[in-house]
């Protein structure tokens, strides 16, 4: 499988969510930007349009950006009020891609694989590309990059119509995402009952010890009837 070159670090997951961040941010909220600590924070962890969500702290934001500004991935400045240390991202200088490659990666960084209708739909406050066919370019060509590939296209998944694109900023993708990815049709019919009916057997289990605890446990006799 193709990857990122040798001259460009692989990036953490946070890491490459502060960068899909300022990315995103700097295009849909214009007027916060650069990021405050506090506004990249609360960047990380959103909820929607974030694959996948985590929970970060300050401290984790703050120790990952000194990694990324070493890398000159991020500058610091102080903004028109020159009052609070603001952040702002340079990832097109710092690996070499226009504007429309950008967007992609970026949204790739913030919602993981995806196929080239979700990219086009889902980048469209970013950069807005004429057609599918235009976003495929983009990915072909960032997939053969001399310098080392951005992206990957993954192995098309049992009933699925499209392919799935994922970027390499942090190294090759894991394959047992797409193993464990649902079945269609019976086969994952199947493996959901499954699932279902040994979550059903620990609740009963559990229910079961329960009731023999509540059954032993001194005090909980029934009184005695009144004669």
């Amino acid at each position: 499988m193709a990857q990122v070159s040798d001259t460009l670090q692989t990036l953490s997951l946070l890491e490459a969510r502060i960068l899909g961040v300022l990315i995103e941010k700097e295009k849909t909220t214009p007027d916060a930007y650069p990021l405050t600590l506090h506004g990249l924070c609360a960047g990380c962890n959103q909820k929607s349009a974030r694959e996948p969500a985590i929970s970060v702290g300050e401290s984790e934001v703050q120790a990952a950006l000194e990694e990324l500004r070493g890398r000159v991935l991020v500058i610091e400045t102080y903004g028109a009020s020159g009052r609070v240390l603001r952040y702002a991202q340079n990832f097109a200088r710092v690996y070499g891609v226009p504007a429309a490659a950008v967007a992609l990666l970026a949204v790739l960084m913030l919602r993981g694989p995806q196929t080239v209708s979700e990219l086009r739909a889902n980048s469209e406050r970013l950069y807005r590309f004429d057609d599918s066919s235009s976003v495929e370019a983009f990915l072909e060509e960032l997939a053969a990059r001399a310098s080392g590939a951005l992206v990957t296209r993954l192995p098309r998944q049992a009933g699925a119509r499209e392919h799935r694109w994922a970027h390499l900023l942090c190294g090759a993708p894991a394959a047992a995402a797409e193993k464990d990815a649902p079945l269609p049709g019976k086969d994952g019919e199947h493996r959901q009952l499954e699932e279902r009916v040994t979550r059903l057997e620990c609740e009963v289990a559990e229910l079961r010890a329960a009731v023999k605890a509540l059954a032993g446990a001194p005090g909980d006799s029934p009184p005695a009837a009144d004669r």
